[in-house]
């Protein structure tokens, strides 16, 4: 095949391959309404209420499925590395099911990224509703959240190969940004 055949197939294809089309909408149509029916819950809200400890308590739990979800979606990367290390060479069984793994992760990949993403943006407007302080924890928050905007184009720019590796510079600037704002 040569390159004009190769650029007028990839003109062609699809934005997401057929195979991975029905998880990556379904995660789309869930993450819309996930946030729908939380910030319909969260306008409701009196002004006492979102300045009160459990309100606090709610917008941590947005960040803490986010982080779930962000381990699952950053599981895909830590197999990888794992499976090219040439420990692996003499063990064959254990190869075989750290391949299964990481097929599994990849499978699951982009779904679980767009319900991470819908738990982060809903985080993030209650954090702002709460009341934004400028704290080394808020700002680190913000750096990530801004960090993570050019993550799902560029993975979408993955799909047709046109993101010069900047979906996994900018996802791994964004986990390194992540992981200060969660646990530090």
């Amino acid at each position: 095949m040569n390159i004009q055949e190769k650029e007028a197939v990839r003109l062609t294809q699809a934005w997401i391959p057929k195979k991975e089309r029905i998880g990556v909408v379904a995660a789309i149509v869930i993450a819309v309404l996930l946030i729908i029916w939380e910030l319909k819950g969260l306008l409701q809200l009196s002004s006492e209420t979102l300045h009160s400890r459990q309100f606090e308590h709610t917008f941590k739990d947005f960040g803490s499925n986010a982080r779930i979800a962000l381990f699952f979606v950053l599981a895909y990367y830590a197999l990888l590395l794992i499976m090219k290390q040439r420990v692996w060479d003499g063990l064959g069984h254990v190869k075989k099911g750290l391949a299964g793994l990481l097929r599994f992760a990849r499978r699951w990949h982009t779904p679980m990224a767009i319900i991470a993403i819908a738990f982060i943006v809903l985080h993030t407007i209650a954090v702002f509703m709460y009341g934004f302080k400028f704290d080394f924890n808020n700002i680190s928050g913000l750096l990530a959240l801004l960090v993570l905007l050019p993550v799902p184009l560029s993975g979408l720019l993955r799909y047709r190969r046109l993101d010069r590796k900047w979906h996994l510079r900018s996802g791994l600037a964004f986990a390194v940004l992540f992981f200060i704002h969660a646990f530090l």
